[in-house]
């Protein structure tokens, strides 16, 4: 039997960055996995707080500018790469000068949300499929992790289903952060379309704002990871939303968490 392919898709993760506990545990999955038998690979964006010097990021010629279409623009896609000290893992960055070159990660130093930060979503979501094609590589399983990732579901279901490299790829979409207050504006569904996805496609993002990336999530994942610690009103959410069996985990209790996992990983590969 082939190693079953996971790729780890979220916004931060440790050493490189970290604003919550999901970036500890996302530095620790990924390597329970691989001591498990499975090939990982993981992206993340390159916020500007990630200092490239200290961490040896360096930038992947061969896998960098490809263009991503972001509503009319399109914006160059350059693709980093470092690795995890004291581990085998690389981790491979999503950047572009005008979306992620910044020193702060979604608000500003006056704590005002980007008003772009919908672009740099779709912008990530978009790469990281595209990187994923030059790799040449199919993940069998797609592991996103909070908002900032929850278009992938849909965009493997939708303009990429027919693609070689992801048809039998599966999904599992996980939430374990609060979100945000800020609503997008009207062109937010227009930025979000590709080739095979129309208004009904997209009405879950309707409201314009987390709840409605997140409901995205939901609607187009094969499975749903819920952190222990997210709100009554956000479990509320996913439990209305979500149209599939839905794991339960806590950060606290690890080893329970990835063992829960690493099952859910092959019974869904199966």
């Amino acid at each position: 039997m082939s190693k079953l392919r996971i790729l780890y898709v979220a916004s931060e993760i440790n050493p490189f960055l970290q604003t919550s506990k999901v970036a500890t545990f996302l530095r620790s999955l990924p390597q329970a996995m691989q001591e498990r038998g499975m090939e990982i690979r993981i992206l993340v964006p390159r916020f500007g707080l990630i200092n490239e010097r200290k961490n040896r990021l360096h930038e992947v010629v061969r896998l960098s500018g490809i263009n991503i279409a972001v509503g009319e623009e399109e914006k160059p896609l350059i693709i980093k790469v470092a690795s995890i000290p004291n581990a085998k893992l690389q981790v491979y960055f999503i950047d572009n000068e005008d979306y992620f070159q910044r020193k702060y990660v979604f608000h500003d130093k006056q704590q005002r949300f980007y008003e772009d930060n919908d672009e740099r979503a779709i912008f990530f979501c978009k790469g990281v499929i595209e990187t994923v094609k030059k790799l040449g590589w199919a993940p069998d399983i797609v592991h996103c992790n909070d908002w900032m990732t929850s278009l992938i579901p849909m965009y493997l279901k939708t303009t990429y289903k027919n693609e070689p490299l992801f048809k039998e790829t599966k999904s599992v979409f996980g939430i374990y952060t609060e979100g945000f207050s800020h609503t997008f504006g009207d062109d937010l569904l227009n930025k979000v379309k590709m080739v095979d996805i129309d208004d009904t496609i997209l009405a879950p993002l309707t409201s314009k704002d987390f709840s409605g990336f997140i409901k995205m999530g939901l609607a187009y994942a094969d499975r749903v990871v819920q952190g222990s610690e997210v709100s009554a009103d956000l479990s509320q959410l996913i439990g209305e939303f979500s149209k599939n069996q839905k794991f339960e985990i806590s950060f606290e209790e690890e080893q329970q968490a990835h063992e829960e996992l690493y099952g859910m990983y092959t019974s869904l590969a199966g």
